[in-house]
């Protein structure tokens, strides 16, 4: 499968698509705003306790202050705690953190106040973002994502993913891990390192740990509440995340961008370095490679789909309606189960799309049409499943059930995209309601009695939209010619498919049109 990457760089957003054989299946937007983001580093401080929830509300610049519950802190908090409580009295940090004994774990079973106090200092990672009125969502297992590792501080262990399956792979690699890994560090080995070479792991340690000893400084300083560090860029963390050998274009618009993804690619994925490409045309990046018409057709609230069916997206606050309508599609065929089985096949795969593409999560519910047959139904299940295999997101799909719904939940780390595709009507500017016949007719008359008198010019045309032009002119003593014979004065009428409904485009005797 064909994978393209087209990033547009403006001076207030990042805007990243993700075409697979040229069809958008993700849609990203980093706004240069100072946003509270999945994985970014805070050194926050403690507002309140809340015992009955056994969590705490943990203040890290933002408006909303975030939340931490107790089985977030960790089995580790402790040596973490105890790093930041010393990291400001020591003029060695690295001697400070590699002294650290781990041995001594959180109880599974605790209470939130024996650890937390009010005022009190905490490093704190982002796992979910600000949602609604909800605040961020805090954990203080901190971890640094790369594209090849997964470094975790105040550990000592080395995991290696299930989806190598090798043995001798998984043998090689925890040794290697394990003899180039400093003290106090634990690291979970991703798929993506199968086959890697030392030293393209070696560099990328060496860079995920520079990233955790460099935030030491103003864990010392002790000014809570301030970020520590980032997560890379959006874009930088969907190359981390996607980046395999399908993977054919990197298009950017942007030269300073250019420059770091190439320089981000060189450190996790040489072999993939020329496929980053600088776009200089003079057309829009985004319209370039079609993304910008296939935005505009996936976001609106009917999203078409095969053969005259749609689907219906609503949201709410405590979850997404999927509606599946047939649409045009004939109902009364000779077989109705097979045409509502086909209609649901096709609506399964453009829902899987659009949960990846505006990053829906939570509760998402979506209403089939109506089968009878049980392997009808089961087929459709497993299919689902299948189409959501791709996606990246944690999520978990129930079968129908017997009143035809499906429930997803997805994962839920952001809000969800929007993007408004409507525009309000010209002629009625979105009331939905326009004037009256007589009240056009009275205004004709009225700016053609302007331009006769007012301008003094007695030879007129007017061009109107098909459907008004039938108006002003039917019959043998038409609208058209009585205002002619009132107003002594040439004046023609002229169908325009170009004019809205209601717009009126007068011109003078040599064809120039006349300024409003």
């Amino acid at each position: 499968m064909e994978k393209d990457l087209i990033i547009d760089v403006n001076s207030t957003e990042v805007s990243i698509a993700l075409l697979e054989n040229r069809r958008l299946i993700e849609l990203n937007k980093e706004k240069n705003n100072g946003r509270y983001s999945v994985g970014d580093v805070y050194l926050g401080k403690v507002k309140r306790i809340m015992p009955a929830l056994n969590a705490a509300f943990v203040d890290i610049g933002d408006e909303k202050d975030a939340f931490i519950h107790y089985l977030d802190l960790g089995f580790n908090f402790k040596a973490l705690d105890y790093f930041t409580k010393q990291v400001s009295n020591s003029r060695n940090h690295l001697h400070l953190f590699s002294g650290i004994r781990l041995g001594e774990i959180l109880e599974k079973e605790g209470k939130i106040a024996d650890v937390l106090k009010p005022g009190q200092t905490i490093v704190t990672q982002i796992v979910k973002e600000p949602i609604s009125t909800k605040g961020s969502r805090l954990t203080a297992e901190l971890s640094l994502a790369g594209r090849n590792m997964v470094l975790i501080p105040f550990s000592d262990k080395v995991s290696i993913s299930q989806k190598i399956a090798s043995k001798e792979e998984k043998n090689r690699l925890e040794r290697l891990i394990y003899s180039i890994l400093p003290k106090n560090y634990g690291v979970i080995v991703r798929t993506a390192a199968e086959g890697k070479k030392a030293a393209v792991l070696d560099a990328e340690l060496k860079s995920l740990v520079k990233k955790w000893e460099d935030s030491w400084v103003k864990i010392a300083r002790g000014n809570a509440p301030s970020l520590l560090f980032t997560e890379n860029s959006r874009t930088t963390t969907i190359l981390r995340d996607l980046l395999n050998e399908s993977f054919s274009n990197i298009h950017v618009n942007d030269e300073t961008v250019y420059n770091e993804i190439r320089e981000y690619i060189s450190l996790i994925s040489p072999e993939h370095e020329k496929i980053v490409k600088y776009y200089k045309g003079n057309v829009p990046i985004f319209d370039n490679f079609d993304v910008s018409k296939q935005i505009r057709g996936a976001f609106g609230r009917v999203v078409p789909i095969k053969q005259g069916a749609y689907l219906v997206i609503e949201h709410t606050e405590a979850l997404h309606v999927i509606d599946v309508n047939s649409g045009i599609r004939a109902k009364n065929g000779s077989d109705q189960e097979q045409n509502a089985t086909d209609v649901n096949m096709n609506a399964a795969e453009e829902i899987a799309r659009q949960l990846r593409l505006r990053d829906m999560g939570g509760i998402i519910i979506v209403d089939f049409i109506d089968m009878d047959m049980n392997d009808n139904k089961v087929k459709l299940y497993k299919h689902m499943q299948s189409l959501m295999e791709s996606d990246r997101a944690k999520h978990n799909i129930l079968p129908i059930t017997k009143f035809g719904l499906m429930q997803i939940t997805r994962q839920r780390v952001r809000p969800a995209t929007e993007i408004n595709t409507s525009e309000n009507c010209p002629v009625c500017n979105g009331t939905g309601k326009i004037g009256s016949t007589i009240l056009v007719a009275d205004n004709i008359e009225r700016e053609l009695a302007y331009y006769v008198f007012d301008k003094k010019i007695k030879k007129l045309t007017l061009k109107v939209n098909p459907i008004l032009y039938a108006f002003l002119t039917k019959g043998l003593w038409s609208l058209r010619a009585k205002l002619a014979f009132k107003y002594k004065c040439s004046f023609k009428v002229v169908s325009s498919s170009d004019n809205s409904l209601l717009e009126l485009s007068w011109y003078d005797a040599s064809g120039e049109k006349i300024a409003d």
